[in-house]
């Protein structure tokens, strides 16, 4: 058995691992067009802002052990294209320039996805970043340490524009966010958790402007200047691009393989394509989902490592099933944590699902033990079941571990009901008598 695997970072070295471990008499090689692999771009922003210093952090596993363990990983090499019925890929060196038709039994694509940038006027100047790749942290980090580097504009507030605010805020930077829809984080977040959110940037000193287009980047001697857009200017030393992913799924243009509009590869839960021996996994595909097994496109490390997992049994015969992915996200703002699993509200009305919502505020323990603070949680749930669908939380701490029970509530087909009188933890440090996930799913009508 050949196995031939398209990208080397998180889905595609779960796959080879898992893969390695189940068929040891298979070769597997992986072509990755760039110099590392099992790399984390999750700790970039972190990384930027100084919290640590060592960028092989981020590394999960290096070169020499996945060479030792039998996999054939060849750096600098990018699949050019999928020749399906001939069972083939072409891959270039890219050190060389040489050209080659690789065949393959199966095949996994894990090419991941890239940073989007706008086609601004002036988006070529010096100190406009993206943050996806080890490349950009560095690079970044760097220029950030310059004294002449005080205003940075980030544009894009998602999860990863998000975090690069806060990593220039630790730096002392004055922080400008611009985002083109009407609040942050849109994607992942119900209004009433990005209302919160959004006071507590605007709180710590981010200039936020929300419904606000731009329109061009101006310079001088090469270098970014200012960002205008249609209501203002602003000054610019720096600036960071983050307004969103595209898969990276060029190269498979006539292969015949299904897709999303945005190119992401459509998989079941097995991790197979519409193509025979074909898997895809990662950033370049879709996950399907808990509820249906529908296809949803949600580039996170989590799915990404949990499918590739998945592929890794199938590549070698197996008949794995993953059980479908909750979207489960969660994001650090400043003082706040926010988490979010499910179904969200705006994702339950694009679906068509029927639906209602809770929303409280309540707070994260008793208030008799030091630094009692605010705790905000939405639950979305099914109106006739009662089942849960999805659930929200933000607080100063808590929050995420908090989506976590909310996330398993879900998985086990639990009622706001159940969720209402579930046995958690209390002690005064943590939690009061009637934790708030407790309150939240009592007071849903």
């Amino acid at each position: 058995m050949r196995i031939l695997i398209a990208g080397g970072v998180a889905a595609g070295m779960s796959a080879a691992a898992r893969a390695r471990r189940n068929g040891k008499d298979d070769g597997i090689t992986v072509f990755e067009r760039s110099g590392i692999v099992s790399f984390g771009a999750c700790g970039l922003p972190y990384f930027v802002g100084g919290w640590f210093d060592d960028p092989g952090f981020m590394l999960a596993r290096s070169v020499a052990q996945l060479v030792d363990s039998g996999i054939d990983v060849r750096l600098f090499h990018e699949v050019l294209s999928l020749d399906a019925e001939g069972k083939k890929i072409r891959v270039r060196n890219l050190e060389t320039g040489e050209e080659r038709d690789e065949a393959y039994d199966r095949l996994m694509i894990a090419t991941g996805a890239a940073p989007i940038r706008p086609p601004f006027p002036g988006i070529e100047l010096g100190n406009v970043h993206t943050l996806t790749r080890l490349e950009d942290g560095k690079a970044l980090r760097e220029k950030l340490a310059s004294p002449g580097c005080r205003s940075v504009v980030v544009i894009g507030a998602g999860f990863i524009g998000v975090e690069a605010v806060e990593a220039c805020l630790h730096l002392g930077k004055d922080v400008s966010l611009i985002q083109l829809d009407d609040r942050v984080l849109i994607d992942a977040f119900d209004r009433e958790i990005t209302e919160l959110l959004e006071k507590e940037l605007a709180a710590k000193g981010v200039d936020l402007h929300v419904s606000e287009k731009v329109t061009r980047l101006e310079g001088r001697d090469g270098l970014v200047r200012e960002v205008v857009t249609d209501r203002g200017r602003f000054h610019a030393d720096l600036v960071i691009i983050a307004v969103g992913l595209r898969p990276n799924t060029g190269f498979l243009a006539g292969a015949g393989l299904a897709a999303m509009p945005n190119g992401a590869i459509i998989v079941d839960r097995h991790g197979r394509t519409s193509l025979p021996d074909v898997y895809a996994a990662g950033d370049c595909a879709t996950v399907p989902l808990v509820f249906d097994g529908s296809p949803a496109w949600t580039p996170l490390a989590t799915g990404a490592n949990k499918l590739g997992r998945i592929v890794g049994d199938n590549l070698c015969g197996k008949d794995a099933a993953y059980p479908g992915s909750l979207g489960s996200a969660c994001i650090k703002v400043l003082g706040l944590e926010a988490g979010r699993t499910g179904l969200s509200e705006r994702d339950a009305h694009k679906k068509g699902i029927a639906y209602k919502t809770v929303f409280i505020q309540d707070k994260d323990h008793a208030n008799y033990w030091p630094g009692q603070g605010d705790i905000a949680i939405k639950l979305v749930y099914a109106p006739d079941s009662r089942r849960l669908l999805g659930g929200q939380v933000v607080a100063g701490q808590g929050g995420v571990l908090r989506t976590d029970v909310l996330a398993a509530a879900i998985a086990g087909g639990l009622t706001v009901d159940q969720l209402g009188m579930l046995d958690l933890c209390y002690a005064p440090p943590f939690a009061r008598t009637w934790d708030a996930l407790n309150v939240a799913g009592n007071v849903a009508k």
